[in-house]
């Protein structure tokens, strides 16, 4: 009795809450809540097609159609969970216990939101569909650790538990003024923790879980197609000027800065990259350069709105330099099969770029200056040092029980014959490829 008028009230309050948000004055602003929308394609470009393509064309021929189905229903997925649950536990009324860490139920099934609600000068429905796009990308990048060898429904289990349970509660602690924001004062302007770091690990937890693929060391594991992993790349960029650039859900010069460091600091890392490569290899290669673009781009998120150019160059050398290390060295150290190098690349890049924030950001050296709270590189770094800890720990518990749970519910690997057949075949009865 006591527990169901402690939620009750809990549930009172929320409804207040959001109603005394909803009487504002601002009027729509026409030019904003168009280019956000226009932002919000351009992230929708990044997960179907951009990741789709991008790890289809890396695993073998065997299993690409299975790579882009688990993209496209990951994406899907993480869609409708956010309109049902996981918009209101990242950005609803939080005044209730452990507020800091959830968002409120008041936004349940989008309750209360018609086409006349506003978040700040916005369309709600715009600032929903913008965030969800992100909330989307983030599972699909942790289809790209557990390729070739997880069940399928396994997948969509693990990442409706993570989705609600990690992805929304980040997302209320950094962008809904939770814990992460109010206590250490972090920067993460599109999602350097929420986004990479967050689905990192979870990657990185699903490829200890999963154990590695029958045949890893046995055979060459190879991309079978080069060229679609280019153009998933190229999708990836444009679709990243949106991501990044629409966070400032405005087309004003801060917007113009993220744009610009979405274009500079993935090219320093791609030039970084394929350089390393041509004198550790004797020769640069496509997979290599396209990869240091991506380093760049997920280094580059958390920082792009709040350092120079010339910050942008250097956190994209030093993020391709530690990604490089992350695919190569960082694989071998631990033993993991992570299949696509989620975690090499964009939980490593992403950790480089949260802490290169902290330093960049300092107004001698033409960033925007440090975030409240602090007066120092020092200072901030630690700001941002603390949010990684928290993201890491926060995503690593939630993603570990995740796993654990749906092993014991339906299992997680596929029977041998059928990863040997191929998940094409054995999971979905098609083939990419009839020659």
């Amino acid at each position: 009795m006591k527990i169901s008028k402690v939620f009750l009230g809990a549930w009172f309050l929320s409804l207040c809450s959001y109603a005394n948000a909803q009487n504002t004055d601002v009027a729509l602003d026409f030019d904003a809540n168009g280019f956000v929308l226009l932002c919000t394609m351009l992230v929708l470009l990044m997960s179907v097609p951009g990741i789709g393509l991008f790890y289809g064309g890396l695993v073998r021929s065997k299993n690409i159609l299975s790579t882009i189905e688990q993209s496209l229903a990951a994406f899907s997925l993480a869609i409708v969970l956010w309109f049902a649950l996981g918009y209101s536990l990242s950005f609803g009324a939080s005044d209730y216990l452990l507020g800091d860490f959830w968002g409120g139920l008041d936004k349940v099934f989008l309750y209360g939101v018609d086409s006349t609600a506003q978040t700040g000068s916005l369309s709600e429905y715009t600032f929903i569909i913008f965030q969800g796009a992100f909330c989307a990308i983030s599972a699909c990048l942790i289809v790209g650790a557990t390729v070739e060898r997880i069940k399928f429904s396994a997948l969509l289990l693990v990442l409706s538990i993570w989705i609600l349970l990690s992805y929304a509660p980040l997302a209320h602690q950094v962008w809904g003024g939770g814990f992460i924001d109010r206590v250490f004062h972090a920067y993460d302007f599109a999602g350097g923790t929420v986004v990479h770091i967050n689905a990192a690990v979870a990657a990185l937890v699903g490829a200890y879980c999963l154990g590695p693929r029958r045949d890893l060391g046995k055979t060459a594991l190879v991309p079978h197609n080069l060229p679609l992993t280019y153009i998933g790349a190229g999708l990836l960029w444009i679709g990243w000027l949106g991501f990044n650039a629409g966070s400032a859900l405005i087309s004003d010069g801060v917007s113009s800065l993220a744009f610009f460091n979405t274009v500079l600091c993935p090219a320093a890392g791609a030039l970084t990259w394929m350089v390393l490569e041509w004198c550790i290899f004797n020769r640069p290669s496509t997979l290599g350069t396209v990869s240091g673009v991506l380093s760049g781009l997920v280094a580059i998120t958390p920082a792009c709105a709040f350092v120079g150019p010339s910050g942008a160059i250097i956190i994209g050398m030093l993020a391709s330099v530690c990604c490089l290390w992350g695919v190569h060295g960082f694989k071998k150290l631990t033993g993991l099969d992570d299949s696509l190098d989620v975690f090499g690349i964009h939980g490593i890049g992403a950790i480089v770029g949260a802490l290169l924030t902290g330093v960049f950001c300092a107004p001698d050296l033409g960033g925007s200056g440090f975030k409240e709270g602090y007066e120092s590189i020092l200072g901030q770094i630690y700001g941002q040092f603390m949010s990684i800890v928290i993201a890491v720990l926060w995503s690593g518990v939630v993603s570990l029980c995740a796993f654990k749970i749906v092993h014991k519910l339906v299992g997680l690997r596929v029977e041998t014959e059928d990863e040997t057949m191929g998940l094409d075949l054995s999971s979905h009865g098609e083939r990419g490829y009839n020659l």
